[in-house]
């Protein structure tokens, strides 16, 4: 009985992981083989340079934004918009969105400009806390899952809704799903209007805006680059890559000073999911898997600045991080500043020479 008892078991398994219907219809693709950690992105360990701030504050800070005092603003795990200041220690909670922030940046009137997973793209009064809701869709459709903002040198706000499909906490079936469901967009805070800019992205992430406006980068994690939109001139209206094939998952990207972006990989590439892209069939499997036993992030630190041609001029590496996934870097002046989406605390380096 006992015997039969498990058969049966294992036959009701084998029924789940191949049968069972969850919604996620993975498409084929075959990605390029992954690029080694050597040449322009050889292994070193110069982000071990990085000081660890707030070490039990701010959990999950994805994005940080900092001001010209050095004030580091985030947005917690738990929906808490923190003041962080490394000058007397202090922590403070200016709001709580009741959602997930994201993506940060001030515009030109000074308010904390937040793309929330949940909530869409908000505004918050540094000095009440106040939260006010600018962006919560587009046409009838409320989006899916606000990723990453950046104010443009205009004043409008350009921002990312990573898949309309798969919220927050469901990402890794976007990535293995393979489709794209992700866009661009941009709200115009002197008209309180939001325009699409660009749509059909792989789990569209990390925006940057050019010093010029003349483009706008955004990451798309699940095919490994950075693509430009361009606002202006002859090209105004389409897309093209920046960089292509990298060796990890490409999650914040941010205008530097110098004509620089900064571009954070989360992790490196996964070969489990790198030899199952091309076969739909299988990832389909790994999508009913309990959580635990889905690929999961390597904690291996990878940033990367990129010169306006989208050429790797900085490389940044800690193979054996204390503080790991790093999903933003920020530049205030001549520090760089990190947040995680996982950990707690913010990272901080003075901007490296170049050699």
């Amino acid at each position: 009985m006992l015997k039969k008892s498990f058969f049966l078991l294992i036959a009701l398994l084998l029924l789940y992981l191949l049968l069972w219907p969850n919604g996620v219809d993975p498409a084929s693709w075959q990605p390029p083989p992954a690029p080694a950690y050597a040449g322009p992105y050889e292994q070193n360990t110069r982000l071990q340079e990085m000081e660890l701030l707030f070490a039990d504050q701010c959990e999950g800070c994805e994005d940080v934004a900092v001001d010209p005092a050095g004030r580091i603003y985030g947005g917690a795990v738990t929906g808490e918009l923190q003041l962080l200041d490394p000058r007397d220690g202090s922590v403070n909670v200016l709001a709580n969105t009741g959602g997930r922030p994201l993506g940060l940046d001030f515009d030109r009137n000074g308010r904390l400009i937040v793309a929330d997973a949940y909530q869409g793209l908000l505004a918050v009064d540094l000095q009440s806390g106040k939260t006010e809701e600018l962006s919560k869709g587009l046409a009838g459709r409320n989006f899916g899952f606000t990723d990453d903002v950046e104010v443009g040198p205009d004043g409008r706000y350009y921002f990312s809704d990573a898949s309309w499909k798969y919220g927050v906490g469901r990402y890794k079936l976007d990535l293995l799903e393979h489709r794209p469901y992700g866009s661009l967009f941009v709200y115009d805070p002197a008209t309180k209007t939001t325009a699409l800019l660009l749509d059909s992205l792989y789990f569209a992430n990390g925006i940057a805006v050019s010093p010029d406006t003349a483009f706008v980068l955004v990451n798309e994690t699940g095919k490994y680059r950075v693509t430009r939109y361009w606002l202006r001139g002859e090209k105004a209206g389409t897309a093209d890559t920046f960089i292509d094939n990298l060796p990890g998952f490409p999650d914040g990207i941010s205008r530097g000073e110098n004509g620089l972006y900064w571009l954070t990989l989360l992790s490196p590439r996964n070969a489990l999911l790198d030899r199952t892209l091309d076969k739909p069939f299988l990832r389909k499997i790994i999508s009913r898997l309990p959580e635990f036993l889905k690929p999961k992030p390597e904690r291996y630190n990878c940033i990367l600045g990129l010169d306006a041609q989208g050429r790797v001029v900085f490389n940044l590496q800690d193979p054996a991080p204390r503080f790991a996934q790093i999903s933003s870097v920020q530049q205030q002046g001549d520090m760089l500043y990190f947040g995680s989406l996982t950990e707690k605390g913010v990272g901080r380096m003075a901007v490296p020479v170049k050699e």
